[in-house]
Order: C-alpha cells, then sequence, then structure tokens
C-alpha cells in the first residue's frame, strides 16, 4: 500500500509563499487543504542529519507562528514518547514548550502597551 502527500506553494516575485495548500491520499478531504504555515522533516540515515522544509506564507500572524510552534513541540514531544518511551525527557520537552509559549505571551504583553 502506498499514501501520497501532496504539498503546492504559489510564490509571489520575491519567491515569498502567497498560498499553501496539501492534500493525502489518506485523507478524507476531497479538496485540497489550505495553510499558513508547513515543517516538513526527512532524517538522512546515511547522513546522520536531518533535512527540513519551513515555509510561511504573509498572512501567518506572529500569534500564530508561536501557536504553530508551541503546538509542533508538544506534537514532537508525544511523538518522542510514543518512539522512545522516554518520560522525563519528554516533561522537559513539554515544560520547554509550556515555557517558550509563556515567554512569548509576557512579551506580546509588554509590546503591546
Amino acid at each position: 500500500m502506498k499514501s501520497t502527500i501532496t504539498v503546492e506553494v504559489t510564490v509571489d516575485k520575491d519567491k515569498v509563499p502567497d498560498q499553501i495548500k496539501w492534500s493525502a491520499t489518506d485523507s478524507t478531504a476531497d479538496m485540497l487543504q489550505k495553510a499558513k504555515a508547513t515543517m516538513l522533516s526527512f532524517w538522512d540515515g546515511e547522513e546522520k542529519s536531518a533535512l527540513r522544509i519551513d515555509l510561511w506564507t504573509k498572512e501567518m500572524m506572529v500569534d500564530e507562528m508561536a501557536d504553530f510552534y508551541y503546538q509542533t513541540f508538544m506534537g514532537m514531544a508525544d511523538t518522542f514518547e510514543r518512539a522512545t518511551h522516554m518520560q522525563p525527557l519528554v516533561a522537559d520537552m513539554k515544560a520547554f514548550a509550556k515555557a517558550f509559549y509563556a515567554k512569548f505571551r509576557e512579551a506580546q504583553l509588554v509590546e503591546n502597551k
């Protein structure tokens, strides 16, 4: 069995993403789904390095980026727990995510005064 994930990126004249859309053959959605940002990572086992594609559209607000990072950190922690069962490290990852988000919110309050 094979599953395909497709990501379509429309860029402006400066090659800055205007739109990000995606679909997956295993999805129940009939149409391309819109996204304001994406992080895609692959592990190269031979080179022992991560290959990454990070994109976001011009419409992505700073507060949305902070939410996106917080949720991504938490999701990475959950995945690491399922893969390794190293709960103390997972707790550290989640504590970092929460501290990151709290510092962001504090900075936003100061900035918006």
